[in-house]
Order: structure tokens, then sequence, then C-alpha cells
């Protein structure tokens, strides 16, 4: 009995390895990828998004808007930004996004727990971080890993995997244009 219950055990945890370990990706692999994204031109001023919330079946819980003003403020990118959501919901997140050196970025919210990290390359950003969400009578400490690429028009997509204690709780989906 404890040689299989020994040998479901490792099954399981390759299985994982495989599941966490091979589906991520490298920023370094988009460097030669044009347009350029540089996060402090693109979200100077006015930007406005379009949102989706999807849980793990996919299915979408939530839709939004995000009208974003962007400013530098002491050399870092500020960034107001107001949520509303289909069902009337209001919110505000407002960033504060250091560039660190020609790929690196750190960003700090009133709701992200410490800061968030980003690296830059060609036209691609990975953003991570952790933001305590609203949750029942509370908040949840959720874990992004959020991928953004510039397009040649000038959009910008968006995706960011939720999850919490390496759990994928779902996925939302930005698209964001300048005017």
């Amino acid at each position: 009995m404890m040689k299989k219950s020994g040998s479901i055990l490792l099954t399981l945890s390759l299985f994982i390895f495989m599941m966490t370990g091979c589906n991520k990706m490298s920023i370094e692999q988009y460097q030669n990828s044009t347009p350029h994204l540089v996060l402090e031109d693109y979200f100077l001023g006015q930007t406005r998004a379009w949102g989706i919330f999807q849980n793990r079946s996919g299915e979408v819980e939530r839709q939004f808007t995000v009208d974003i003003q962007g400013k530098m403020v002491d050399g870092n990118l500020v960034l107001e930004e107001d949520f509303i959501y289909a069902d009337g919901t209001l919110d505000r997140r407002v960033w504060t996004i250091t560039k660190i050196d020609e790929h690196n970025y750190e960003g700090r919210a009133s709701d992200v727990v410490g800061h968030a990290t980003g690296k830059a390359y060609g036209n691609a950003l990975s953003w991570a971080y952790t933001l305590d969400l609203p949750y029942k009578d509370g908040t949840a400490k959720v874990q992004f890993d959020d991928w953004m690429f510039l397009q040649e028009d000038g959009v910008l997509i968006n995706r960011a995997k939720m999850s919490k204690f390496g759990v994928f709780l779902g996925e939302v989906t930005l698209v964001f244009q300048r005017p």
C-alpha cells in the first residue's frame, strides 16, 4: 500500500511540475518584436480600456471599461484608473510606476501588496503582483501574472492570469486604446 501511494504522489508531483514549469513564457523572447512598448510613453495622457473577467471555466463574470489618465510626477508614471463595471459599480486605482532601468519597472498602488515588478522587452511587458481584492466581507490576496502586447495600430492587449496558492482562479483580458 505504501509503495502505491508513493508512486501516485510522485506521478502527481511530476504532473504539477510539467503543468507549471512548461508553460512559463520568457519576456526576453519578445526583445525583437515591434512596435517597442515604453510604458511612460504609451500611457501619458488619456487612455481607455475595455475588459472582461472570466472564471476558471471560461465563463464571463464581469465586464468593465477603464478610463486612465497618465502623467509624469517626479520622474514616475502615475496612472489614475477609473473602472466602470457593467452592473454600475465604480472603482478606482492609482498606480505609481518607477522605471528602474531599460527593461525593469516597479509599481505601487494602495491595493497592491508590497510592489509589482515588471519587465519590458520589444512590444511586451510582463507584470507580476499580488492584489488585495474585496471578497465577501473582507479581502483576498490574489496573485496576477499580467502580460501586455503592443500592436502596430497602437492597441495594447493585456491578459492577466489570477491565482491563489498556485490555484488558477480566472483571467482578465483588457484592450487599451488611445484617442
